[in-house]
């Protein structure tokens, strides 16, 4: 996987550029990276060019710049790359964070977005019992400058189907590659970037702002932190379709490929 930079408010975004034809922006969850989206950089890349950058903190972009504040500053960050790549307009596939970033973007700049496909997202504030768990986590790992075995132990689950072992190999090098964060993108990335997301302000009322014809939820029958029920109240908002993926958790993309690709393949125009 090739990864280019670009510089955005004076720190290196990584992102990958591949294919040919209308473009397509993947955004991807927290604690990934491009190659989450691997499986359908594969299949839309043979008609789209896609492009997915990477958080901050996370594969190869640099630390969060200090400009980055909130979830509007991913929005207008995220923009930039867009101008910066002379993309005057694209298909945006947000999952998690992706789609926090990825909605208010097209709701702001609905010039620039044709179809958007937002995947085990919630633009609501975060609930404060999971906002209050997942900054404890968060609390531990900076403290301990790693994560832990029992870090891991909780952390890692929440990815996937709480039944299934549906991609252990998936499973198991995630955890890995949790497990070989250093202390500094820990405290100086993960930790800072976890808070804005997980302390984010109520976004739903920009649902509204959204075309409803252009616009479509997918969600992970088995999401445990982004439950069909999220996906389904956006939906209403948007007055669009909500559809869930089956035997899949919050990393819809790796668990259950097939429906994800022949859902883009089908929905998202090729020609503009």
């Amino acid at each position: 996987m090739q990864r280019q930079f670009i510089e955005i408010d004076g720190a290196r975004m990584s992102y990958i550029d591949q294919g040919q034809g209308f473009p397509v922006l993947l955004g991807h969850s927290y604690l990934w990276d491009a190659e989450m989206w691997q499986p359908q950089i594969d299949a839309l890349s043979q008609h789209f060019r896609v492009i997915v950058p990477e958080l901050w903190g996370h594969g190869r972009s640099d630390a969060p710049p200090a400009t980055t504040i909130d979830m509007d500053s991913l929005v207008r960050q995220h923009l930039a790359l867009l101008d910066a790549l002379d993309i005057p307009k694209c298909h945006l596939v947000g999952l998690s964070v992706g789609g926090m970033w990825g909605a208010p973007l097209a709701a702001a700049h609905p010039e620039r977005i044709d179809r958007l496909v937002l995947m085990d997202t919630y633009l609501g504030a975060e609930p404060e019992e999971t906002r209050l768990k997942y900054f404890a986590l968060l609390d531990q790992a900076s403290e301990a400058g790693e994560f832990t075995d029992p870090l891991l132990d909780i952390i890692v689950p929440i990815f996937f189907h709480p039944t299934v072992e549906t991609v252990p190999e998936i499973r198991e090098r995630f955890r890995t590659q949790l497990k070989a964060s250093t202390a500094k993108i820990i405290r100086e990335s993960l930790d800072p970037m976890g808070r804005i997301i997980f302390g984010r302000r109520d976004l739903l009322e920009q649902l509204k702002q959204l075309a409803s014809e252009r616009t479509i939820l997918m969600c992970g029958d088995q999401d445990i932190p982004r439950p069909p029920k999220e996906s389904n109240e956006m939906a209403r908002i948007i007055g669009c379709l909500a559809a869930q993926i089956p035997f899949a958790g919050h990393i819809s993309s790796l668990e259950n490929p097939p429906v994800v690709n022949e859902f883009l393949l089908n929905w998202l125009p090729r020609n503009q």
